[in-house]
């Protein structure tokens, strides 16, 4: 059995701007003994479920300000708060997190949900172990959108993220409230402290130290062969639709790091970049969220009226169909 940590359910009460219903699964495989959270709002049959993959420090608080957009266009999001974060469980012993152990999570999650039609919504380290999910499960994939983050192939990490490493590692208590309102002069002081709400002192904040050092930052680094397959994949196999936003004040990723991201992947979308916006990209969500979806939906427009037009012009002995966007995997 896992050793964990749950933060009392009063640390959530009354939270600025995150009103939202509380869902748990207990005892996924692979994670028996430990409780996930998450966020499921929108209709249950909607045509698409964005699953959004919050980064470290944050939880699903991030996807406040998106998830009533949404919703809103009549889809669905799930947002979970991966092992270590938000109302889940928070495994103690450092040598629990892993890539594998925080990927794998993702995968036990939308089998026990069964989840299809996915748009995967991700943010930093959500980006770094989601993208490397549609491979393994091409069929339950229709779209990417994406914020703030990078394929960690095995090459160095940018500067910047190095330092964040080094200061995640030595700081056993990292103030969370400290690090939002320095990095987003938007958020107020309710928003602040609602992101430290999970972690009432160093004991809760393993996850908080060990997962920097857990981006592949080495060819044989766990998750580095992973990510590479997963880059290959995206880039010859992917066909679903795919949009990206980040800042150009992100000191952590940086514009070419990500333009590399965008540019591997055909099928994405000119990217948006916004000079006024930091790392936390998803702050500035009610900014962008409109037109991410617009993009999305033309995007899902062109390629339904492209194969209408290859079933036209075939030949009519149906062919081997492809599982999903991303063909057969």
């Amino acid at each position: 059995m896992i050793e964990a940590l749950r933060t009392p359910d009063e640390r959530f009460e009354n939270l600025h701007g995150y009103a939202f219903q509380p869902h748990y699964l207990d005892s996924l495989p692979g994670y028996e003994g430990l409780r996930l959270h998450y966020l499921d709002e929108g209709p249950v049959d909607a045509e698409k479920v964005f699953l959004c993959l919050h980064g470290n420090p944050t939880w699903s608080y991030l996807w406040r300000r998106m998830i009533p957009i949404i919703t809103a266009a009549g889809h669905r999001v799930v947002a979970p708060d991966l092992f270590g974060y938000g109302r889940s469980d928070k495994p103690v012993d450092p040598e629990v997190h892993s890539f594998d152990f925080h990927r794998g999570t993702v995968t036990a999650l939308i089998e026990a949900l069964d989840l299809d039609r996915i748009t995967l919504t991700v943010h930093e380290w959500g980006g770094t172990v989601g993208l490397t999910v549609p491979p393994a499960m091409p069929e339950r994939f229709s779209g990417l959108f994406v914020m703030s983050t990078l394929l960690a192939t095995g090459r160095p990490l940018p500067e910047g993220y190095r330092d964040w490493k080094r200061i995640s590692a030595e700081d056993e208590d990292l103030n969370v409230r400290a690090v939002m309102a320095r990095t987003n002069r938007i958020l107020n002081f309710g928003e602040c402290n609602a992101y430290g709400a999970p972690f009432p002192d160093a004991r809760y904040k393993t996850a908080l130290r060990v997962v920097p050092s857990l981006i592949p930052a080495a060819d044989d680094a766990p998750g580095a062969a992973l990510s590479r397959e997963a880059l290959a994949w995206l880039g010859e196999a992917w066909r679903g639709s795919g949009v990206m936003m980040f800042g150009a004040r992100d000191p952590l990723i940086g514009q070419r790091r990500m333009m590399e991201l965008v540019n591997a992947i055909p099928s994405m979308a000119d990217p948006f970049v916004f000079e006024h916006v930091g790392h936390f990209t998803p702050e500035w969500g009610d900014e962008f969220t409109v037109r991410a979806l617009q993009v999305l939906a033309e995007q899902d427009a062109i390629r339904a009226a492209a194969e209408d037009q290859d079933d036209a012009d075939g030949d009519g002995d149906g062919g081997d169909a492809p599982d999903g966007p991303g063909g057969d995997g």
